[in-house]
């Protein structure tokens, strides 16, 4: 299995972002207030420099063993940047934006979201085998994988352009690519769109895309940097992080094309929770949705130059292929 139907974001390097534990009371505590753990009266957690306290109304839809237990427990298959990744290398601490994500909500639902690293492929088994209970890991919700988890979309990705900083060459969309050498990393599923792009462009009259395929996205940058191309096709969340990491941002932006938002060819990501889970998908979208609609959402994408992924509503199973 596959996170996306595109390629996998380049291994850019971590920025690391501190984010507070979430603050919780003790049992006796807890038992005083007549609640459970996590649920201290003013208590926030901070994500992304912004304070979130627990909402009442969207914790009460949380299924009691949750409450119980105070935690979620989270599958996530590291590296996959800027998703997730280690703080720095030799590390075990996770970070990245679904990590941040995850503590958003949890925040929210007044419970931790503790993330574990799990290979991708065995993260639906090992979630079927109550090992966990959910997966915040750049999981593309499909029809098929319904079958086994229901969804909570957060996010929206397909194939974006990184050009030099400034944008000398003026693209804004893929057609201005006619005529002119682009990169893409060899095997993935940006050599076809390109070569899809050719195409079109030939037959609107013009010159075709001159494509040049590269072994990793690293090296189509340098192609970038050294002339030899005017733009990199890639996977929109990994040419946003670029832009943002690069020297500092200096290197390179990232093309938001206003008919393609989330990217060419853009599907649905989600969290992913066991279909038998009942009652936990919907606590987690009314966490999400508030997450959206008071703009924290907004800002945690910001943090890895991912606000072009983002979309308005915290669908379930919003996937219809």
């Amino acid at each position: 299995m596959h996170r996306s139907p595109i390629a996998r974001p380049l291994a850019a390097p971590v920025a690391a972002l501190a984010v507070l534990a979430l603050a919780a009371c003790s049992p006796s505590e807890a038992d005083e207030a007549g609640s459970s753990a996590g649920t201290t009266p003013g208590a926030t957690t901070e994500v992304a420099g912004v304070d979130i306290a627990v909402e009442p109304d969207i914790r009460a839809l949380l299924p009691q063993q949750y409450l119980d237990a105070g935690v979620v427990r989270v599958a996530t298959d590291v590296p996959y940047p800027p998703f997730e990744m280690y703080v720095e290398e030799g590390s075990d601490e996770i970070t990245g934006l679904d990590h941040d994500l995850g503590q958003a909500i949890g925040a929210v639902l007044g419970v931790d979201f503790t993330f574990a690293a799990q290979k991708f492929d065995g993260i639906i088994p090992a979630i079927q085998a109550g090992k966990y209970d959910v997966t915040i890991s750049a999981m593309t919700d499909t029809v098929e994988r319904q079958e086994a988890l229901t969804f909570v979309d957060y996010s929206a990705s397909g194939t974006g352009m990184l050009v030099a900083d400034g944008n000398p060459e003026g693209i804004t969309t893929y057609t201005d690519l006619c005529g002119r050498p682009v990169a893409a990393q060899a095997g993935s599923k940006q050599v076809e769109l390109v070569q899809d792009w050719a195409a079109e462009c030939e037959e609107s009259g013009a010159e075709p895309v001159e494509l040049k395929t590269y072994p990793k996205d690293s090296d189509a940058q340098l192609a970038i940097r050294s002339g030899a191309v005017v733009a990199s096709v890639l996977t929109k969340p990994s040419a946003g992080y670029v832009a943002k990491t690069a020297d500092d941002g200096a290197a390179f932006d990232s093309i938001d094309d206003p008919a393609a938002p989330n990217g060419y060819d853009a599907t649905l990501n989600g969290i992913g929770i066991a279909n038998s889970a009942t009652g936990l998908p919907e606590a987690i979208q009314a966490a999400l949705q508030s997450l959206m609609d008071d703009g924290t959402y907004t800002t945690i994408l910001d943090e890895y130059g991912l606000t072009g992924i983002a979309i308005d509503e915290a669908t379930i199973n919003g996937a219809t292929s």
